[in-house]
């Protein structure tokens, strides 16, 4: 059996559209039931719906041996675990938006306060450009934070750029673009390596991705034949 996890909340539609568009007949798992745990016996598979932020440690763990989560969990959690396609669909971008109006920097020798989710992310990224910052961790409302001065800047996942208008803020830099990724456990690479292929391969072709090349079975150590030839030759 694979064990899949996939993202609750709105990537959950599109990722089982996806599976069923590749060809998996997926019973009774929909968006619509409080289960957590959907075996699906019929294609070999197990699904587990949990927390997008918690994908990345269920696939690195060997709890699932693959997942689909978003570039942007990926980002902020920098997980030990192989990515190989680009599902494409949950378009968004990581931005950095401000009030209208104040998107200079009036205090150049000072911090800049940025609220967000991703605290790594946005170090990361002011840090490379040699901008001083103070990061403000929030779990959610981000856009609340620069209307009540709690931040100079907040850093979030922006998807029409709608929800930033209606709280007065622009956009002022994109970070990067997130979309849906599979990710999938080293180990299960290796030991369930011919289904994990062809999943990838199943999804790849819904997804119309470029073939990339093909994932290499595991390398079985070659030190055995090093030595026979060795004693040949001698």
């Amino acid at each position: 059996m694979l064990t899949v996890a996939l993202s609750k909340g709105k990537m959950l539609d599109l990722t089982l559209d996806v599976f069923r568009r590749a060809g998996y007949a997926l019973g009774n798992l929909s968006t619509e039931s409080r289960l957590l745990v959907f075996p699906c016996p019929e294609i070999g598979m197990t699904f587990l719906i949990v927390r997008p932020t918690d994908v990345p440690t269920y696939v690195e763990y060997g709890a699932a041996d693959v997942g689909i989560v978003g570039k942007d969990v990926l980002m902020e959690q920098d997980s030990d675990v192989y990515e190989p396609l680009d599902l494409g669909f949950g378009a968004c971008r990581i931005a950095v938006a401000a009030l209208e109006g104040q998107t200079s920097r009036d205090r150049l020798s000072s911090k800049i306060r940025v609220a967000t989710k991703y605290p790594k992310i946005t170090e990361r990224y002011f840090n490379q450009r040699g901008i001083p910052v103070e990061i403000v961790k929030l779990y959610g409302s981000i856009e609340l934070a620069p209307l009540v001065g709690l931040a100079d800047r907040i850093v979030d996942l922006v998807e029409t750029g709608n929800t930033l208008k209606a709280h007065g803020l622009v956009e002022v830099e994109c970070i990067a673009k997130s979309t849906a990724r599979l990710i999938v456990n080293r180990a299960s690479l290796k030991l369930k390596h011919a289904v994990v292929t062809e999943l990838i391969k199943k999804l790849r072709t819904v997804n119309g991705t470029p073939a990339e090349p093909r994932i290499p079975p595991p390398r079985k150590s070659s030190r055995g034949v090093r030595q026979t030839v060795k004693r040949t030759r001698t």
